[in-house]
């Protein structure tokens, strides 16, 4: 199924059924008076955050959505039925904009959670409403509201703990593969993933969390260069930043520094998410080679410096207990006992 994260669509809320103009006609009743009933309520335009959906392009095939309008009053002071609400459903992680793209209507993070996008208008008074002891007869009927229309933005951001960034062939695809079931795209040419992967890493029992690849950046990516950084928004969410190099670049940190500028023209806020930084592909790597792009990687940095492998599973099990840490910790959960105890030998499945 195509990834699609950003979508287009018009929405129209149901009419108001119109009133009735109506007198009750009746053999042998004098003076049967006025029985118009009133209209039924169109009907809303809602939107509504569901768990078994993790794309956008259900909206590729439909843009336009429009609630039905309310029936009209009938004699006999019926009333209209009303007309029943329309649900647009969209994955969590969906953001609402205005037309503009700009103006934030709701930020959809949560199942279940609902925002009222159109209104329906209301449903036109019969003339019975309008009898009094001045005007029995009365000869006038409202017509039902007009529903609303309106133009919006869908625009998704995958709700993920972990976010892992890294320039192209860092070796993001083959890591998330290791930990988790997820099979993303591996190959060794330059940005192999055009989408998002999403991957579940178990990392004990009752211990996971969700782990989001997205494209390589280049230098430049914030102008355009490459496929752009509009992808960095899947990872606005998460806690924690994981920030895989490619170890076997002459200059490593070089391509931290590349990295790490692109963020910052993203934004500060994502910019300024804690980052564990890993070196990758030690498994071709000699010790002194390890050694040396290690302290140079760790000089750019500021930080500890991780030395994993994803295609052999080295180092990898400690460094997934660390961001099981963040993740629990932005969580608001109780760590576990033993998380920080584990080593690199200890048995892990993905």
């Amino acid at each position: 199924m195509k990834f699609l994260d950003r979508a287009k669509i018009y929405i129209q809320s149901g009419a108001g059924g119109a009133g009735c103009l109506s007198f009750r006609r009746e053999k042998f009743v004098e003076f049967g008076g006025p029985n118009g009933g009133d209209g039924g309520a169109g009907g809303h335009v809602w939107a509504e955050a569901v768990e078994n959906l993790n794309t956008l392009i259900d909206f590729r095939y439909q843009q336009h959505f429009k609630a039905k309008s309310g029936r009209p009053g009938e004699g006999s002071n019926r009333t209209g039925a009303s007309a029943d609400d329309l649900v647009i459903k969209v994955p969590v992680g969906t953001q609402i904009f205005e037309e503009d793209e700009e103006t934030l209507i709701a930020d959809l993070d949560e199942p279940g959670e609902r925002v009222l996008l159109a209104k329906g208008g209301n449903g036109g008074f019969g003339n019975a409403r309008f009898k009094s002891s001045t005007n029995q007869a009365p000869r006038r009927a409202n017509p039902g509201q007009p529903g609303e229309q309106r133009t919006i933005w869908l625009r998704l951001k995958l709700i993920a703990d972990i976010g892992l960034v890294g320039l192209p062939n860092a070796g993001k695809s083959t890591f998330l593969a290791a930990v988790s079931a997820a099979k993303p795209k591996i190959a060794d040419y330059p940005f192999t993933t055009l989408h998002p992967n999403l991957g579940v890493v178990r990392v004990g029992e009752g211990q996971s969390f969700v782990l989001a690849d997205i494209p390589g950046l280049i230098e430049g990516a914030h102008e355009g260069a490459g496929i752009g950084d509009r992808f960095l928004g899947h990872v606005e969410r998460c806690a924690a930043l994981l920030h895989l190099v490619d170890g076997t670049q002459e200059d490593v940190a070089a391509a931290y520094r590349t990295v790490r500028g692109e963020l910052e023209a993203y934004s500060h806020d994502l910019a300024g998410k804690k980052e564990i930084v890993a070196l990758n592909k030690i498994d071709a790597l000699t010790p002194e080679e390890i050694d040396e792009r290690k302290a140079a990687l760790s000089e750019a940095c500021g930080a500890q410096v991780e030395i994993i492998s994803g295609a052999t599973g080295k180092g990898i099990q400690p460094i997934l207990h660390k961001l099981m840490a963040l993740a629990t910790e932005a969580r608001g959960e109780p760590a576990q006992s033993g998380q920080e105890a584990s080593t690199e030998d200890e048995q892990w499945t993905p």
